[in-house]
């Protein structure tokens, strides 16, 4: 199967930044590939591999999109159209978006410095599980790298004409998995040496998340369904997210916001206490959940953008440098 194609702006509602949303962090999934104008990557449709590649033309935040899309399966080219628009947040009202932050003065300026920006969706919740976990108190490009490298080590591989994919292993996977060198070592038998292991989970420079990693996996096997966190409601979703160790409320938020899409969801780091602090509370020290009941009670079923929006405007306007500790 492959197939060339347009989305037109009149099948989503108001502007698309691709760039800004493949690069701003997000924590369903590491940035996609970027060659000659294309962002690339292999997602599951119906879990089948399926090779996107996907420009607009520079600039422009209300043009059409070039999709280019390949499989080694038979896929119908409508879901693949559909995929795209759900991990793209194509199917959100960024117009209706824009009119409830411009109706608060505090939130208002946020429109024009994240024009377009978009929730960039999971094609795959467990890589959002991990990728959530391992980008706790974790800078993006380093997260990115450890959940590149965790894919390229042990995903599945898929060979397409612009080069090799992998898809995310899946938690079984993991669960095989060496958590550090001399677990690797010891599995080995001593046929390495110590420094020749490199297939283990710390190898990829996820630190002490190795170990959650490996428990958020065996939970995922053998005692949490994914699937039936998209039908619970939010509440029973985000205590039973909890339960996954390496799971906190920031962490579950985002796991529900990119993993699952629930846009009610507001997850809470120390700069989103900050922002809010300042904006809302003339710079009060206020409790991480107080902000987070906060944001969900007061931005409704818009926080997971408000929350997306005030972190990228803060982080562009100067802001969060405004806002850190003085030494």
């Amino acid at each position: 199967m492959k197939e060339n194609f347009q989305i037109m702006p009149e099948e989503f509602k108001g502007p698309f930044n691709l760039p800004l949303t493949i690069k701003s962090g997000q924590t369903s999934q590491p940035a996609w590939f970027e060659e000659n104008g294309y962002f690339q990557e292999v997602i599951l449709v119906g879990n089948k591999p399926c090779l996107v590649k996907i420009k607009c033309e520079s600039r422009n935040v209300d043009g059409p999109l070039d999709v280019e899309v390949e499989s080694p399966q038979k896929i119908s080219l409508k879901s693949v159209q559909n995929k795209i628009k759900d991990v793209f947040g194509l199917n959100d009202d960024l117009n209706e978006i824009y009119e409830f932050l411009t109706n608060d003065p505090r939130l208002e300026p946020t429109v024009e410095f994240c024009r377009g920006l978009r929730v960039f969706k999971a094609h795959d919740p467990f890589e959002c599980v991990i990728s959530s976990i391992t980008s706790a108190n974790n800078s993006i490009i380093r997260w990115n790298k450890s959940v590149r490298l965790i894919k390229e080590k042990w995903g599945d591989q898929f060979r397409f004409s612009s080069g090799d994919f992998y898809t995310f292993p899946s938690p079984q996977k993991i669960l095989t998995l060496p958590e550090h060198e001399l677990e690797e070592l010891e599995l080995c038998g001593g046929e390495k040496d110590l420094d020749e292991c490199i297939d283990n989970l710390k190898a990829c420079g996820v630190g002490y998340r190795s170990s959650y990693i490996k428990q958020a996996a065996r939970m995922v096997t053998e005692d949490l369904d994914l699937n039936e966190i998209a039908r619970m409601d939010y509440e029973q979703a985000f205590q039973t997210l909890l339960r996954i160790p390496g799971v906190g409320p920031k962490v579950a938020d985002c796991i529900l916001l990119y993993g699952f899409g629930r846009d009610e969801a507001f997850p809470v780091d120390v700069w989103i206490s900050r922002i809010i602090s300042h904006l809302y509370f003339q710079g009060e020290k206020i409790k991480p959940d107080k902000i987070r009941d906060f944001g969900r009670e007061r931005f409704g079923k818009y926080a997971g953008y408000v929350q997306l929006y005030l972190f990228h405007y803060a982080r562009k306007s100067g802001l969060l440098d405004e806002l850190a500790p003085r030494r």
